[in-house]
């Protein structure tokens, strides 16, 4: 590639890179010496395979809700466009290892998910229809399995 993008995975080689994996996208220091680490979790690969728009939604709200219960400082979790993944920002500067550890507690338990998916009423949610439990475990025991395989190399 030769342009350079505003956008930081738009410069990402999307053919060179094989899922699940977890990326460090960027990291930001504030004035003062704050950090701000923003994670790509990519779930599946790009350009050959991407979530429904159900799963996706399932994920961002089972991952939103519980990824705060291990890591002090989410400041978001939200899914690409692309439907291939989510990115995680989180205060503070840490690596793809903790970002992959934190994950990976956080899927298994989605992947294995018996209880209502939380805020899925119309007051809650602003399309609360389009939901996919089914999908959403499946995708997560794809990740889960495909992070522990690879021997936790979080980005290939």
């Amino acid at each position: 590639m030769s342009k350079k993008y505003n956008v930081e995975s738009f410069n990402l080689d999307h053919t060179a890179v094989t899922a699940p994996f977890v990326r460090l996208a960027w990291k930001k220091r504030g004035a003062r010496g704050d950090v701000v680490t923003k994670f790509d979790i990519r779930f599946t690969q790009p350009n050959k395979e991407y979530m429904s728009t159900g799963t996706v939604h399932t994920i961002e709200h089972l991952v939103a809700e519980y990824i705060r219960d291990e890591i002090d400082g989410v400041i978001d979790f939200s899914p690409m466009g692309c439907r291939t993944g989510f990115y995680l920002t989180v205060f503070g500067d840490r690596d793809e290892a903790y970002a992959a550890r934190h994950m990976l507690a956080v899927l298994k338990k989605v992947a294995v998910w018996n209880a209502p998916v939380p805020a899925t009423t119309a007051q809650e949610c602003g399309n609360y229809r389009d939901h996919d439990l089914q999908g959403a475990k499946k995708m997560a025991l794809h990740w889960v399995i495909g992070i522990e395989s690879n021997g936790w190399q979080c980005y290939k």
